[in-house]
């Protein structure tokens, strides 16, 4: 009886030590399961991409659309084109130009030989930029942003170029009286930016601002859009006569001529001293008559008669 006992005693303590074991194996692989999810994630990003692909959470890159789609630059500018891509992982950013499907750059990296191309991203963000430098009309189109997924991905751009327009007010040739105050007026339109100086040109060389009692420049911008540059010539004299030309900053330029007259009316100057003057009333009566007196009393009275004709007609041409 009691080795009955005793045998069903140590099958007991071997049953005990057997649950014992099998619940602390349990526990531990549940622990172990649970430092996996909240602690390898943090500590194993591409486990935690795993678990994020398999969870539903991560989707892929995708364009984030909010961000603008026109881009205007003024001519002679930078150009900032924005790609904003979320959740891009080890994928690659491409852009494109569009019109001859030209890759300027992949990540970035420049595939273009013109180095007015650039691409960057700033890290910690999801935009890369193209950078267009000193932009030229033919720049102006549409650009791909393009990411290296299958099939691929894409997100258009697309930039205007704005040309600003630039004259001197009035005529191209004017002509002043000496001691005259002349104002030339270049104004610039369609500026985005202001130019960062005007420079006058007399004859090809720079009027400088020294002497205010001469020579004045000024520069204003009047609107938005618009710059005008101002050349004052206190009491102008015969040497001031000549081109000046208006040359904004990265603009083309504007020019005029001008001529500082000592009393002589324009129009001469303008015909020379070959042209032939004009046919007057007077020389044209006086010859009539003079023919009248010299010919015969029949001829006279036709002469007469004609030279009232054409009397009444320049009359009433005049008014």
């Amino acid at each position: 009886m009691k080795s009955t006992l005793s045998k069903y005693f140590m099958w007991s303590l071997v049953w005990i030590h057997v649950c014992l074991q099998f619940s602390v194996a349990i526990a531990a692989a549940v622990f172990t399961d649970n430092s996996v999810d909240h602690e390898g994630a943090s500590s194993n990003p591409m486990l935690h991409q795993h678990v994020k692909r398999f969870s539903g959470l991560y989707t892929g890159p995708y364009f984030d659309t909010s961000i603008a789609t026109n881009i205007t630059a003024q001519l002679g500018t930078h150009a900032f084109l924005p790609c904003k891509v979320k959740q891009l992982g080890n994928k690659s950013v491409s852009w494109i130009r569009r019109r001859d499907a030209h890759i300027l750059a992949v990540d970035r990296y420049t595939f273009i030989a013109d180095e007015r191309f650039q691409a960057f991203h700033v890290e910690s963000t999801d935009t890369w930029t193209l950078q267009i430098k000193y932009v030229q009309g033919r720049d102006a189109g549409m650009y791909e942003c393009q990411i290296s997924t299958e099939p691929k991905m894409s997100h258009f751009i697309t930039l205007n170029v704005v040309v600003p327009k630039i004259e001197i007010m009035g005529e191209t040739d004017i002509y002043v009286k000496t001691g005259s105050t002349v104002n030339l007026k270049c104004v610039i339109t369609q500026s985005l930016e202001e130019p960062a100086y005007i420079f006058w040109y007399h004859d090809n060389e720079r009027v400088l601002n020294y002497d205010k009692t001469q020579k004045e420049i000024k520069v204003e911008r009047v609107d938005k859009d618009t710059t005008i540059g101002t050349l004052i010539i206190y009491s102008g004299r015969r040497e001031d006569s000549g081109n000046y030309t208006c040359a904004p900053s990265n603009l083309d330029s504007a020019s005029v001529l001008l001529h500082v007259l000592n009393g002589e009316h324009p129009a001469a100057m303008q015909r020379g001293k070959n042209s032939a003057a004009p046919c007057s009333w007077s020389h044209l009566s006086a010859g009539l008559v003079l023919f009248a007196c010299c010919s015969t009393p029949r001829a006279a009275l036709a002469t007469l008669l004609a030279l009232g004709v054409a009397g009444h007609f320049l009359g009433w041409a005049g008014t």
